[in-house]
């Protein structure tokens, strides 16, 4: 984050100690005495309003599957046409992330976090005012692209790395989890008022959801331990009692974003295992936000199920992602975060071989089946994914995160356009699934090779790749 000043720990080193951990209030002054516990430490007061700016962000990404249908028939949109308009966001969405983790590092979390929301609103509100295709390019895509990308799964690593030293892993699964309950708080209100009164009224729901968070980022989401004058959650105090100055950064203490990035990619690229989560994160995003996020819905309507039973399952998706990320979170603190991936990404493509059999008019125990057991694997690789980052990059980790995203979101553009094509070329989306399925068998492998490393920056620079 920004260079801070030392921070006096309040009250006695033994005080703080406890502060970083749980916490206690210290004394204003004298010798150490007992005092009570903090009820918080202030870090979870951050991640829980990180939670929610997730939630309100995430209100855009149930929106295509449910708004495409109304779109097609007032407007007679193809199928490929809108989802160009989801591919540039999710393009847009997976490239502004790395950018967007430097960005929080030179001007704090807080106002980047807000200006994204504030993005998201206005790209959904201007939404209502379209009638000709390449406006819906403009607000599905750039606004909401920009805006997304910027509040993307980085965020929830930054948030995790810059506050906590103890639990990052279930920190960041809790945190992964808020775009999961976005989706599924929003989701069957979309649905509903994408059918009366109408998509209009849908997409002010989705502005309005992101901008009601803008508050209580602006009030409470703070930018560093410093700000609030306390140590990392679980972190040890010093024995004086003073935070540590933060280091300067290596190019000065206002250093250019974009700069910043790209040198991190520089470094990060002459290393073996970030390819190998590239290439396993880009499959992770053609067959989630890509494939079900965009097309499940029209793919069961096309087998004559109701928009809104359609939009109902993802809902029961978004309730066992929660679960399921959650659960990562945890896990990822306790096993092998590769055999974790390698796990996830084969029972995914499972459920992806059998789509085809289980889609019908009705739903089916075996549907439901497939719902309980995708969500629970929908965005579970997001916390090893991030683990392995940092313990590869370490004080590199959220930059490279960054970039590992982009490229789940590069997948998830490929994946959503491809997939469009494949329905308007053969009238169903039956080898799009059968694709995504290998591909998802090929990520088992990738991670499960990944070798444990860490790099330094003078390996980095000096081309390590082992």
């Amino acid at each position: 984050m920004r260079p801070n000043r030392a921070v006096e720990v309040k009250g006695t080193a033994a005080e703080a100690g406890r502060g970083s951990a749980g916490g206690t209030d210290g004394a204003a002054s004298g010798a150490p005495a007992p005092s009570r516990p903090r009820r918080f430490h202030p870090a979870w007061i951050v991640a829980g309003v990180a939670f929610l700016a997730l939630v309100g962000a995430a209100g855009f990404r149930a929106a295509p599957g449910v708004l495409m249908v109304p779109l097609q028939e007032e407007f007679g949109w193809s199928t490929t046409v809108l989802s160009a308009a989801v591919s540039i966001n999710l393009v847009l969405f997976g490239l502004t992330a790395p950018f967007a983790a430097a960005l929080m590092e030179r001007f704090g979390i807080r106002a980047v976090t807000a200006t994204a929301l504030v993005l998201i609103g206005a790209g959904s509100a201007l939404t209502v005012l379209v009638d000709q295709a390449w406006q819906i390019l403009l607000t599905w895509g750039l606004l909401i692209g920009l805006g997304t990308g910027s509040m993307a799964l980085v965020f929830a690593a930054t948030i995790a790395n810059t506050w906590f030293v103890k639990n990052r892993g279930l920190v960041i699964g809790i945190l992964t989890a808020g775009s999961a309950a976005g989706q599924l708080v929003f989701l069957p209100f979309i649905a509903l008022l994408a059918q009366d009164p109408g998509w209009r009224q849908a997409s002010l729901l989705i502005a309005a959801g992101a901008l009601a968070v803008v508050p209580l980022v602006l009030k409470f989401l703070k930018n560093s331990p410093a700000d609030a004058g306390v140590l990392p959650y679980g972190e040890t105090a010093p024995a004086d009692g003073m935070l540590p100055e933060a280091p300067a950064p290596k190019t000065g203490p206002r250093r250019n974003a974009a700069v910043r990035a790209l040198q991190v990619l520089r470094r990060a690229s002459r290393v073996r295992t970030f390819w190998a989560l590239v290439a396993g994160f880009a499959i992770c995003g053609a067959t989630t936000n890509g494939l079900i996020g965009t097309h499940f819905i029209p793919s069961a309507h096309d087998h004559g199920m109701p928009e809104t039973t359609a939009a109902g399952l993802l809902a029961v998706v978004g309730i066992f992602d929660i679960v399921g990320t959650i659960a990562s979170g945890w896990l990822t603190d306790r096993f092998n975060p590769r055999i974790l991936l390698a796990v996830y990404y084969q029972f995914r493509g499972i459920g992806l071989l059998a789509l085809p059999l289980l889609l019908g008019a009705e739903v089916q125990p075996s549907m439901i089946v497939f719902v309980v057991i995708y969500g629970l694997d929908w965005v579970a690789t997001v916390p090893p994914t991030a683990a392995i980052c940092r313990e590869t990059f370490g004080a590199d980790g959220s930059v490279v995160f960054g970039w590992v995203f982009a490229a789940h979101q590069l997948g998830a553009a490929a994946a959503a356009l491809g997939a469009g094509a494949i329905r308007d070329a053969t009238g169903q989306y039956t080898y799009a699934w059968f694709g995504a399925a290998a591909m998802c068998t090929i990520a088992a492998v990738i991670s499960a090779t990944i070798r444990k490393q860490r790099i330094t920056g003078q390996q980095a620079s000096e081309g390590a790749n082992s």
